[in-house]
């Protein structure tokens, strides 16, 4: 029996390869970010007119660590207070749960060809 020896792939294509899964992953991870779906919380829920640490809530402690970071409570109001939006749409979930369906089924029939192509390269039909 011979020793399987599996499709070779050019440099120029690995390259290509490499480069896809760059670029989809990068959107992956800041496409939601540019079109405003993820990332922090965008307003303020209630904001303080004069912002002491007192009035924001932080301790002595805190407060030393905000001031050794190069914040002043007037500029790290907005980094405090900020809370993040847990709101979500009903639509949206049903969509990304049949995104991940499509997907898992999708690659289960790709996993399913190409082990019925080793099989058949392995031992024919």
């Amino acid at each position: 029996m011979t020793h399987y020896k599996p499709p070779t792939q050019g440099k120029a294509s690995q390259l290509f390869d490499v480069v896809v899964l760059v670029v989809l992953t990068v959107g992956a991870l800041f496409v939601p970010l540019w079109m405003g779906m993820a990332g922090a919380a965008k307003s303020v829920a209630t904001p303080v007119a004069n912002p002491t640490w007192e009035a924001l809530g932080q301790n002595a402690a805190q407060a030393a660590k905000y001031e050794a970071l190069g914040y002043t409570p007037e500029t790290a109001h907005d980094l405090i207070l900020a809370r993040f939006d847990y709101s979500f749409s009903v639509t949206a979930l049903l969509v990304m749960i049949g995104v991940i369906l499509l997907y898992y089924f999708l690659i289960l029939r790709f996993s399913e060809v190409e082990y019925r192509e080793v099989i058949s390269e392995k031992f024919g039909e």
